[in-house]
């Protein structure tokens, strides 16, 4: 005798259920034992058990799971790696990578960046991309790879220069050294970064190569210069700023202004007047707006 529509989905709910009670049974087990100091990370059964229960329909319990395999921590990374890599399920793999950004294992770069580039899912390869910049300086090197790499589309490109601009100061070191890549894609995204080391450290080395790369022969390195210069409010960098509102570049003289009402100082003021007449409309509308900039932190600061 068949089972009627409605006897079935009974079934189907009984067995989500079921599931789910399981899954609450783990939590509350694994979070004793933790408390308790008796928790057995030899225990592979329960780690893979663990990472299954990363599929859990419920957000807050998956959120659970997540931290709970956080404290754990790189004893899990072979078990998050293997559910990112193989997974049938695209809410574990999903998980899994929010789970490695949690951990931060530098063991787990490799399948990250597999998982970045060749997931289908582009939550999983946004959500990879935001565990190898959290991993910081172990993802720096494939991350310049791609950038480098002409075989990579521009939204990959894209979240690769925000992966490298987050790590910042950590691999300030590599930074300084890409600055010397022929490719134009690493440079401009090193000039982000060092926007963010600047602003984090105060960073004089950093601020310094801003300042000199306010003359480089590529318009596109000298527009990225001046927009992280304002990021930072580098003080020092005003006068470099005010001799770039006259750079032959309209996109240079944009984010040149832009870091000068950012900034905020005063002797930026004079020079800004005179661009109000300036040809082009955008510089006009750009130069009222950061004069008014300045005016208001003047004030502020007269309080």
């Amino acid at each position: 005798m068949s089972q009627s529509p409605s006897s079935e989905a009974l079934t189907v709910d009984d067995a989500v259920q079921r599931i789910q009670n399981e899954n609450d049974a783990l939590l509350q087990s694994v979070d004793e034992q933790i408390t308790l100091d008796t928790l057995d990370t030899a225990d592979y059964l329960l780690l893979e058990r663990l990472v299954e229960g990363l599929g859990d329909p419920r957000g807050l319990v998956r959120l659970r799971f997540a931290e709970t395999l956080g404290e754990i921590g790189e004893v899990a990374t072979p078990f998050l790696v293997n559910a990112l890599a193989t997974h049938a399920n695209v809410v574990v793999r999903r998980a899994a990578a929010k789970t490695l950004t949690i951990i931060a294992d530098p063991a787990a770069v490799p399948a990250l960046l597999r998982a970045f580039l060749n997931d289908e899912d582009t939550v999983v390869k946004g959500s990879s991309a935001g565990a190898l910049a959290r991993t910081g300086e172990a993802s720096v090197p494939a991350l310049l790879d791609i950038l480098a790499s002409p075989d990579y589309p521009e939204d990959i490109k894209g979240h690769a220069a925000w992966a490298l601009a987050f790590i910042g100061s950590e691999a300030a070191d590599q930074l300084y050294q890409a600055l010397n890549t022929a490719s134009l894609d690493v440079r401009c995204a090193v000039m982000g970064a060092l926007g963010h080391v600047a602003q984090e450290q105060s960073d004089e080395k950093a601020c310094g190569l801003l300042v000199s790369a306010l003359t480089d022969a590529e318009p596109l390195i000298r527009t990225e210069a001046a927009a992280a210069l304002g990021q930072a409010n580098y003080l020092p960098a005003v006068p470099h700023l005010i001799l770039a509102i006259r750079d032959a570049d309209l996109d240079v003289r944009k984010a040149a202004i832009n870091s000068l009402g950012k900034i905020g100082d005063r002797s930026a003021l004079d020079p800004l007047q005179a661009l109000l007449t300036d040809e082009q409309e955008v510089v006009r509308v750009l130069s009222k707006l950061a004069i008014a900039q300045i005016e208001r932190q003047s004030d502020a600061k007269d309080w």
